[in-house]
């Protein structure tokens, strides 16, 4: 009798054991969670709050769940800037980088979920950050990485009110590394039209090897 084929990954768990691996190398730092140069990663922090800021309305709290959240190194930048009317809400599915958010943040909910194996566990938000999950591939090919792009998406759209924000590696670029999500611009235009909305934004503009997408529910004006 031959042996049981082996249950296969999900992708995202590629991803997941590469983060673990950061965040077990370095500990809580912008190098435990991926990025190679601090400033840089303030830029990104930076880059999702204007997106998010752009889908707020003046004087009402805003439900931001910080997607992919590690160690909560995006609301630290958040209580940096005193803006009380953001109410931030954490999720991953690394229990590791769960249990030194909340030993940090224990007032701030956390959700420790895949979404999609059970969406209907998510709640809905206001706004959507999603800093770094599409930014490397490691071990997968293009098409599983863009394959699980579109899925994920797709299921999170319906669980925000107001926007999302995501970034990826741009293809204007010298080089390209193999480990990361080089995203073409036409490609992810054409999807996102015919799947979730005309209402995006790509920001290309902040110096980095990358390009932040934000995505509205509304005509942004």
């Amino acid at each position: 009798m031959s042996a049981p084929l082996p249950t296969p990954q999900f992708p995202q768990q590629v991803i997941v054991d590469q983060c673990e691996a950061y965040l077990a190398a370095h500990g809580d730092s912008h190098q435990g969670v991926g990025w190679p140069s601090y400033a840089d990663a303030q830029v990104r922090y930076r880059v999702m709050l204007d997106g998010l800021l752009a889908a707020a309305q003046p004087g009402q709290p805003v439900r931001v769940l910080d997607f992919g959240c590690g160690p909560a190194q995006f609301y630290e930048f958040l209580q940096r800037q005193n803006l009380p009317f953001i109410e931030y809400y954490g999720l991953d599915i690394s229990e590791n980088s769960l249990a030194l958010a909340r030993s940090k943040f224990p007032e701030r909910p956390f959700y420790c979920l895949d979404v999609l194996q059970n969406p209907a566990a998510l709640p809905d938000f206001d706004y959507l950050v999603l800093n770094g999950i599409f930014t490397q591939k490691c071990t997968l090919s293009f098409e599983e990485m863009w394959a699980y792009c579109q899925a994920l998406l797709r299921t999170l759209w319906p669980k925000t009110r107001r926007g999302l924000a995501f970034n990826a590696m741009t293809k204007q670029v010298d080089w390209e590394r193999d480990d990361l999500f080089h995203l073409p611009l036409d490609g992810l235009a054409a999807f996102l039209k015919r799947d979730l909305t005309r209402h995006f934004t790509f920001r290309h503009d902040y110096g980095l090897y990358e390009y932040t997408t934000y995505l509205f529910k509304e005509p942004n004006h």
